[in-house]
């Protein structure tokens, strides 16, 4: 069984308009959430082989927060392909994803990372967790999907959960 973990980095700071979008840090929520979203992951014991992340400033440090709550450290990649991508982009990375691979994580932006989510739902996913999905995927957003096929081959999985900070307290 394999596990996929779309992760929407965590909420951004918009204090200096003249920054550029790539350069964005987080805001002190995001910074919190963030933590959250890592604590969660280590309780649930849903712990990443590998980890592709976008290289903008907000989902390198979404990684960081997250990275500092897991008991493992995995292989990470900074994936230049995963800033501002569509679905179609983010699913072209996971292809290619070594089959040695079991358990991904993905940092990533909206809309791609949310459409993706949702295109990715498939037979046997949970009502609550789609239900949520088909709400809102806010910053800090954690779906996860799990599936019996090759990385190559992914179209659909089964979601199990979609998480979000507020859920979690």
């Amino acid at each position: 069984m394999r596990q996929l973990l779309l992760l929407r980095h965590a909420k951004s700071s918009w204090n200096d308009p003249g920054l550029d979008d790539f350069d964005r840090a987080l805001a002190e929520r995001g910074l919190m959430a963030a933590r959250l979203m890592g604590r969660e992951l280590a309780a649930r014991d849903w712990l990443p082989e590998l980890v592709l992340v976008s290289p903008a400033l907000r989902s390198r440090d979404t990684w960081r927060l997250v990275a500092t709550e897991l008991p493992a450290h995995p292989q990470v990649v900074f994936a230049k392909a995963l800033y501002d991508a569509s679905a179609a982009d983010i699913l072209s990375q996971l292809h290619q994803t070594d089959p040695a691979s079991n358990s991904l994580l993905v940092v990533a932006h909206n809309p791609g990372l949310e459409d993706l989510a949702r295109q990715l739902v498939g037979p046997g996913s949970e009502a609550k967790a789609r239900k949520k999905l088909e709400e809102k995927f806010p910053t800090s957003a954690l779906a996860r999907f799990i599936f019996e096929s090759d990385w190559s081959s992914l179209s659909s999985a089964r979601l199990t959960h979609c998480l979000r900070p507020k859920d979690l307290g």
